[in-house]
């Protein structure tokens, strides 16, 4: 049965960085993939995270309009509710989000609100919560250690082509935010695994009922 699918970010690119080969593969596999983004880092970035989307198959992202690089200044009860009330209609049975230990605050920050927005209650229809990680916060992180426990077999290719739609958030090799680096973790994240390529997930919660 097709699935609801909802990646919750804090800047557009985050969400392919973190898991746009999953994304690529959940429409693939008939699933309907929605991204909410807790910032729109400016015009130009919300038109690349739309062009982004439409290569990877989601819908049209939603853009919350949080402040950049500030998130430690909006409560955490306004992000909550944004959330519940953007994900009403959608009814999500998977999430998406950051790793809850990522340098970046506004990462940390987000990924706490989409535990707190989908705390399991009864009737909840999310089935699993899954944490990414996103090259140049997570691996720089020394507390709370990325450690992955969920592997998923990719499409390189294509997550890099829906990242060339943020040509001006990359960076040149060494830097891990380069599309060699993705293309190394994609490679170390494949292989871990007897895979070719694959993106890594913590669990953060996942529910069979």
């Amino acid at each position: 049965m097709p699935k609801s699918v909802l990646v919750c970010a804090a800047h557009p690119d985050d969400e392919v960085l973190g898991c746009g080969g999953a994304i690529a593969r959940h429409i693939d596999e008939g699933d309907q993939v929605y991204i909410l983004f807790f910032t729109d880092g400016g015009r130009k970035r919300v038109s690349a995270a739309e062009s982004a989307a439409k290569i990877l198959g989601a819908d049209q992202p939603v853009f919350c309009t949080f402040p950049d690089q500030q998130l430690d200044t909006i409560p955490l009860l306004g992000m909550v509710k944004t959330i519940e009330q953007t994900i009403e209609p959608l009814v999500p049975n998977i999430i998406y989000t950051h790793h809850l230990g990522d340098l970046n605050l506004d990462h940390r920050l987000v990924a706490q609100a989409v535990l707190t927005a989908f705390r399991p209650l009864p009737g909840s229809t999310v089935e699993a919560v899954y944490g990414f990680e996103t090259l140049s916060s997570t691996e720089w992180a020394s507390e709370e250690i990325f450690v992955p426990t969920r592997f998923v077999a990719i499409d390189v290719e294509k997550k890099l082509a829906a990242l060339k739609e943020y040509q001006s958030e990359m960076r040149d090799f060494p830097h891990p935010r380069s599309y060699d680096g993705v293309r190394a973790l994609a490679m170390l994240r494949g292989m871990t695994v007897g895979l070719r390529a694959a993106e890594a997930f913590t669990v953060l919660r996942e529910i069979i009922a």
